[in-house]
């Protein structure tokens, strides 16, 4: 996994606390909450809300907050191994309002005996909510396992409609 190069950084704020978003030039590489597991302490690039990336981001999560986007159309530049991109990949493939499982994505990507190794790859997901890894439940339905928390994941999964108000 080769290390990115940031060509600029910003936060915003959403519903559910700040988001730090870096892009490189080939586009968003990396969006986290605040006290998300296994996030970094710190991006290596100047704070720049006005470059292209990360003002179009900016936009699209606002708009997803307000319910009136569905899907994201930024360009992605996620950094990770080969089975992490595709991985991530598969996470693109679940439509808002639909849950996955672990086994399901880890079908996916040809690994249908690799559902932890999936757990860990989904885990380590750059970019919070534009590659959904929140949609992605235990095998009996159950919400488990999301970096940012799991009452951030039960409130993304309540704005997206797939989980019912008050049902986590």
């Amino acid at each position: 996994m080769k290390n990115p190069s940031f060509a600029a950084q910003s936060r915003i704020a959403t519903p559910l606390g700040p988001l730090t978003l870096a892009a490189t030039a080939q586009g968003l590489a990396l969006a986290w909450f605040d006290g998300q597991a296994h996030r970094s302490d710190g991006v290596d690039a100047p704070s720049d809300p006005g470059h292209p990336h990360l003002a179009q981001a900016a936009r699209e999560f606002g708009e997803y907050f307000a319910g009136t986007r569905r899907e994201f159309g930024i360009a992605l530049d996620p950094q990770g191994t080969a089975f992490q991109l595709r991985v991530w990949q598969a996470l693109r493939g679940i439509a808002m309002g639909r849950l996955s499982s672990y086994g399901e994505i880890a079908r996916q990507v040809g690994r249908p005996a690799a559902a932890r190794a999936v757990g860990a790859a989904i885990g380590r997901n750059p970019i919070s909510i534009v590659v959904p890894c929140h949609r992605v439940v235990g095998r009996d339905g159950s919400l488990t396992g999301y970096a940012g928390g799991l009452p951030r994941k039960a409130a993304l999964l309540q704005l997206e409609g797939a989980l019912p108000a008050g049902a986590a």
